[in-house]
This record gives structure tokens, C-alpha cells and sequence, in this order.
């Protein structure tokens, strides 16, 4: 069964384009979804996987409408041939079931391996250079001026004894945890 996957990236955009192009390929079902690309939630993508079967072929109008990076759709493309399922890209003459659409998409995959791996040496490198000038990595430590500005206030309404931490929490905005945290800061910071 040919299966259509179309999703555009706000509700304003339309799929009629998508649609049309799916339906006259085939594709009996297709999903719909109005999510951006880089959301990580997308039900009726997870929706459509959950009932691939063997021999079923997903049809998407192109590319960049079934994953939100390069490594990301050979991800999807993988599990789709784990599952005995074939892809086909309409736009861009993608088809798995075929030698040429195999090679062409084997192309786009060992791409982005070597982009993977070009980006993890550069990082590499960056992060040797800084440790030999003697720079640390990582966020610096302790509070922003907002963050400690909250701890002293945290402070001083815990130390007066009229409101427990929940409702000092809720006046400052922070969550609980936070709250004991930013008290303990204060004190340290004395």
C-alpha cells in the first residue's frame, strides 16, 4: 500500500499542494501534519510508523517534509527498510525500491556521515585549543544578577519567618527546588 506523509510547518501554510500530488501518485492513506520540522513531536508521523507493514511504500512530495535534518531522514529511511517498507521522494526522484533511488539516497546518507564527522573534529580541535590557553568550557558558576537578586529576596522573606518557601516560590515566579537553592546561595554569598 502506498502510504502519503504531508506536513507543513504552521497552520497558515497550506497542504493542498502536497495532497494533490500524493493522491495523484496513488497513495492510498496519507497523514497530515501542521507541525514545524524541527518540533519533536510529530503524532502523525509516529501514527503513520506504527502502522507501516512489510511492502508498504511511504510517498512524501519531498524531502525536507518528512525529517527535520539530513540525519534525521536517513534515520526514518533505515527503520522504513528494517520494516520492509520503501520510501519514494516525489520531487526529488527518490524511489529505494529501485538501484538508482538506493545509490542516490546512499549518497545523501554518506554525506551526512562525513559532515558528522568533519563537525566532531572541528569541535575537537576548538576544544584542545581553548584547554591549552587555559580556558574552561561550560556555563560560568553561580547566579545571573536577576537569578541572585531573586535568592537575596528568597532570603530575607524566608528569614523573616512569614511565608514558607511554597508561597515565596510562587511570589518570585521559581519552583521550590529553585527557592531552597537561591536561599542557599544567598547565604553562602554573605
Amino acid at each position: 500500500m502506498k502510504i502519503g506523509y504531508a506536513r507543513v510547518s504552521t497552520q497558515d501554510q497550506r497542504l493542498e499542494l502536497q495532497l494533490d500530488a500524493l493522491t495523484q501518485h496513488g497513495c492510498g492513506q496519507i497523514f497530515r501534519e501542521k507541525k514545524s520540522g524541527k518540533s519533536k513531536e510529530r503524532p502523525e508521523l509516529e501514527k503513520m510508523i506504527s502502522q507501516l507493514r512489510s511492502g508498504d511504500t511511504v510517498v512524501v512530495w519531498k524531502l525536507d517534509r518528512l525529517g527535520r535534518s539530513l540525519r534525521d531522514l536517513i534515520d526514518l529511511v533505515a527503520e522504513f527498510k528494517e520494516r520492509g517498507v520503501e520510501f519514494v521522494s516525489l520531487q526529488d526522484g527518490i524511489n529505494t525500491a529501485t538501484p538508482t533511488g538506493r545509490f542516490t539516497f546512499n549518497i545523501f546518507a554518506s554525506l551526512a556521515e562525513f559532515e558528522r564527522e568533519i563537525i566532531r573534529e572541528r569541535t575537537n580541535a576548538g576544544l584542545s585549543s581553548a584547554k591549552a590557553r587555559g580556558r574552561k568550557g561550560g556555563r560560568p558558576a553561580g547566579l545571573s544578577k536577576s537569578a541572585l537578586e531573586k535568592a537575596k529576596s528568597a532570603k530575607i522573606l524566608f528569614e523573616s519567618g512569614t511565608k514558607t518557601v511554597e508561597e515565596i516560590a510562587k511570589i518570585l515566579g521559581i519552583g521550590r527546588t529553585t527557592c531552597y537553592r537561591y536561599i542557599q546561595s544567598a547565604r553562602e554569598t554573605e
